[in-house]
């Protein structure tokens, strides 16, 4: 493997760690209850400095439009995917078809991110 590639997949992982702790923070936003619960508020902070940093590291190598868009994408998935196990919310068939969506665009745009592949150079012959 290409010191790129992994460089590459290094970043991708931490985007991935970046969006797990954006889950985290958007859940214990939501038990702090406008940060008025200790705990859940200081469990927010940390997870907030936990996303930005992450986020911040990984967004060295990939591109901020698409990195931002990916993060974002895992934080709204997850929070509305969990907000109905720690939360009285609930999901819908309508909302789990938008989440499929954001899914799907996140996959895309990983897809995306690819570098093209370039032809091998023609060998000249005399």
């Amino acid at each position: 493997m290409l010191d790129t590639d992994r460089t590459s997949a290094r970043s991708w992982l931490l985007l991935l760690l970046a969006g797990t702790f954006e889950v985290g923070y958007a859940l214990s936003v939501g038990g702090s209850h406008g940060f008025t619960r200790l705990s859940w508020s200081l469990v927010a902070v940390v997870f907030f400095l936990l996303t930005l940093y992450a986020l911040s590291v990984a967004l060295r190598t990939i591109d901020v439009g698409i990195g931002y868009a990916v993060w974002a994408g895992i934080g709204a998935v997850g929070a509305a995917l969990f907000g109905p196990v720690f939360f009285d919310e609930t999901l819908t068939p309508f909302r789990a078809w938008w989440l499929g969506v954001i899914i799907a665009g996140v996959v895309w745009l990983k897809l995306a991110d690819r570098p093209a592949r370039t032809a091998a150079p023609s060998r000249v012959r005399l």
